[in-house]
């Protein structure tokens, strides 16, 4: 009997010294995420998991970020070479914390809204499913994006934090790396158009193995648009647009090469700027744009300036332009959620199909003559 015993133990000891880790699967096994716009973020499916990368956190970016995406049996199973990946994602999540209202749609058209369950800034959500989630206590307040609350953050214990910077540097996300919640930038709003930043949606398919889900979704809004595009090109008078505002003694409007611009050019209209190229805002005095600008036919987006009122209080010279005096002057500031979050900064990214045919409906209205703008409003 003790023979037999000592041969069992033996068994087990060589069975779990031969018991080996999974083999990495190589590159050549590996297929790739199809992308048609989006340049931010590649993703590698490995089979039993798969890499997403971040390419472009923000601009002028000088390294990438590999996320690690993989189930927690398959997690034990491997063994990966260390400070290879930037994080590790373990599917699936269950609890989320996003930092930005352009995050909430993609929550929502893939129905993983309920997965949310911290928010910086709460009061700038405008969606009502997810306003009544906040409302019931489900969603947690964390304070301003620049500074969260991180003893809220660390109690509520995230699977994952989807989060943006500008230069890399936020001392708050380094702290919530340290406990092991791993941080994702999101860099939808780097990309140079409306259709790449829409397919960002893509990037949450993936965090929730939901990627033929996002696929069709970003399909139809992608239809919707090259649609409406084509609808506008059929369009005979082309108007001459103006945007933005001032702000101190500058006055910022899109440059040519923007998305905003893209926008623009896809709705067949004259964008008096449409020549210029760069990154950011074009910032110009009151002076160049009042020489240039003065008889534009549509003025779109007037910064935050809600009224005609408003907008002659903060300078009374903005009352020369002709479309302030043929009251042509259109905002978005206007549309809002119940506790004042503006529904363009949420929803216009993933959504440029609605964006453009606002836009359509303003300059060419005959050729959307039953459509309801969602985003923008006469000025009052």
């Amino acid at each position: 009997m003790k023979t037999v015993k000592i041969f069992l133990l033996f068994v087990v000891f060589i069975s779990c010294k031969n018991e080996t880790k999974t083999t990495l699967p190589s590159i050549e096994d590996s297929t790739m995420l199809e992308l048609k716009y989006a340049e931010g973020f590649s993703v590698t499916d490995f089979g039993i998991y798969k890499v997403l990368t971040i390419l472009k956190p923000w601009p002028n970016a000088d390294r990438v970020y590999n996320y690690c995406m993989i189930s927690k049996d398959n997690m034990a199973k491997m063994t990966f070479p260390e400070n290879q990946f930037d994080g590790y994602i373990i599917h699936p999540i269950k609890k989320l914390v996003t930092t930005s209202t352009t995050h909430i749609p993609a929550l929502e058209l893939l129905g993983v809204e309920h997965t949310l369950v911290g928010f910086p800034g709460t009061d700038y959500i405008s969606s009502r499913k997810t306003r009544k989630r906040i409302d019931n206590g489900d969603i947690r307040e964390l304070g301003k994006n620049e500074g969260i609350n991180t003893e809220v953050l660390l109690e509520l214990n995230p699977d994952i934090v989807i989060g943006f910077g500008v230069d890399g540097v936020n001392k708050t996300f380094e702290t919530i790396k340290k406990a092991n919640i791993p941080v994702v930038y999101n860099g939808d709003w780097v990309e140079s158009s409306a259709l790449a930043k829409a397919e960002w949606i893509k990037f949450f398919g993936v965090l929730f193995n939901k990627e033929k889900e996002a696929d069709s979704i970003f399909n139809k809004i992608e239809n919707d648009y090259l649609e409406a595009k084509a609808l506008a090109a059929k369009a005979t008078n082309r108007p001459t647009i103006l945007s933005g505002a001032m702000h101190k003694d500058v006055w910022y409007l899109p440059n040519g090469s923007s998305a905003e611009a893209q926008f623009l050019e896809d709705a067949n209209v004259d964008y008096i700027w449409a020549n210029t190229s760069g990154n950011g805002s074009l910032a110009l005095s009151f002076e160049v744009v009042l020489d240039k600008a003065k008889d534009a036919n549509i003025w779109l987006n007037p910064s935050y300036y809600s009224s005609y009122q408003q907008l002659k209080a903060a300078n009374n010279l903005y009352a020369n332009f002709e479309a302030f005096k043929n009251r042509s002057i259109f905002t978005f500031s206007n549309t809002t959620g119940a506790t004042g979050g503006v529904l363009y900064y949420e929803l216009g990214t993933a959504r440029p199909d609605l964006v453009l045919k606002d836009i359509i409906k303003v300059c060419h209205p005959e050729l959307l003559k039953d459509y309801q703008p969602n985003f923008f409003r006469p000025l009052n």
